[in-house]
């Protein structure tokens, strides 16, 4: 299993946006994500993300990390 990248928020709004995610709107350092079907993430506007916060955020959206980094 491939380690996960260290990324920005942005970058990741950019991988998730490849799979039907659109920015919906900004709460802070926060970016809230919506998908066609309703459902919502939330990643940090940061330089770099934290290991867990990024595991947490590919989980919540279905994504293997092997997945993501093809996304990116």
């Amino acid at each position: 299993m491939p380690k996960l990248p260290v990324v920005s928020g942005k970058k990741v709004v950019k991988a998730l946006s490849q799979i039907g995610y659109e920015f919906d709107h900004q709460i802070g350092s926060h970016m809230i994500l919506r998908n066609s079907q309703g459902n919502r993430i939330s990643v940090p506007n940061h330089s770099e993300l934290d290991r867990g916060t990024l595991k947490s955020i590919l989980r919540d959206a279905g994504l293997t990390v092997q997945e993501f980094i093809e996304l990116l």
